[in-house]
């Protein structure tokens, strides 16, 4: 690939990439470099994101619609977001993007894969943008991987994207990387804290798990099971344990992830055990010395295979939120937010 490409590999890259491949891939590279079993990939530079927008003649477009927002009025960035995203939707992905693309896919041993969008300051000490953006799971093929690629720039520009933006400030032009990455076939999911989310209380851990991909939690068909372990004696000093009906698995024709109910024998047993929990804490430990803050880390146990082989972290960022009772709407919604990446928690598109 020349230095003019628009695809890395995602091991190649380190937090001073972020500016050009969004804050989610820059951190995936820093992830591998500092040894955490990461799903192998690469990402799409944002100026694929720029050189789409620019071929397909959308600059104008893009230009006159957010000029007609009015902040905080749900309406008008409905309007706009509508506008733009049916223009962005039937755009061509240029033909050098569409190529690279296709090449670095075919690379990979053209597996299904998680494609996920990874926007400028992304998981950033200031700002997560969890939720925000499209991931799209399951994708088979070339051409819809592409297709998936530019599904990622369009929800750039949802409602909730304009207004978490909006909310934020900064005269910035949004850009959009894409990360695409080896699919995990997870028996279990969820997220961990490497801190107490609630009390900040630096010598826990705090996790949240459930059977399969994290859609039911997130549309709140399922509550996951939490644990609360001490890092210094990995002592489970809290385990809540919860039904568990629901789980969303890969469809068998290949269709992205299908809801089915969980075997009875399945539905309140902890979908964690205690070795599952101490590899967890482990790469916890590791994850939170390489960046030295607090994370909240996205994990994936694959299903048939064996610790330590079968765990992968497929997201971390900066803590960037505590002290919000356990219990509060905020607090349900931050969860389900951290929740919103490669299987633990995307639309089920």
């Amino acid at each position: 690939m020349s230095d003019s490409s628009y695809t890395r590999q995602l091991a190649e890259l380190r937090h001073a990439d972020s500016g050009s491949f969004g804050g989610k891939s820059s951190t995936l590279g820093e992830l591998i470099a500092g040894g955490i079993p990461v799903p192998p990939g690469f990402a799409v530079s944002t100026s694929a994101f720029c050189a789409f927008v620019d071929e397909a003649g959308l600059v104008g477009k893009i230009a006159a619609e957010t000029a007609r927002i009015s902040p905080g009025d749900v309406e008008s960035i409905g309007a706009a977001s509508h506008a733009i995203s049916e223009a962005m939707r039937f755009a061509p992905v240029p033909d050098a993007v569409r190529d690279e693309v296709a090449q670095r896919y075919a690379e990979l041993g053209e597996p299904p894969v998680a494609v996920r969008s990874s926007a400028l300051g992304e998981d950033s000490q200031d700002a997560t943008f969890a939720g925000q953006q499209e991931t799209y799971l399951w994708v088979r093929g070339a051409e819809h991987v592409c297709d998936a690629v530019r599904d990622c720039w369009v929800s750039l520009f949802s409602s909730p994207a304009i207004a978490y933006r909006a909310r934020l400030g900064g005269g910035d032009e949004p850009a959009m990387g894409v990360a695409v990455q080896l699919m995990v076939d997870a028996e279990v999911s969820g997220v961990l804290f490497t801190c107490n989310p609630v009390s900040g209380d630096p010598s826990m851990i705090a996790v949240n798990a459930s059977w399969g991909l994290g859609l039911a939690v997130v549309g709140g068909e399922v509550t996951p099971d939490d644990y609360l372990v001490s890092k210094i004696t990995r002592e489970v000093v809290r385990e809540h344990v919860h039904a568990k009906d629901v789980e969303y698995v890969p469809d068998a024709g290949g269709r992205g992830a299908v809801r089915v109910e969980v075997p009875e024998e399945r539905r309140e047993v902890p979908c964690v055990e205690a070795a599952e929990l101490d590899a967890l804490v482990d790469v916890a430990g590791r994850i939170e010395r390489y960046f030295g803050s607090h994370q909240d880390v996205e994990w994936a146990i694959a299903r048939g295979g064996e610790l330590p082989a079968s765990l992968f972290i497929v997201q971390s960022r900066p803590v960037t939120a505590m002290n919000r009772p356990a219990g509060t709407p905020a607090a349900a919604s931050a969860m389900a937010l951290v929740m919103s990446a490669f299987g633990v928690g995307e639309r089920k598109d």
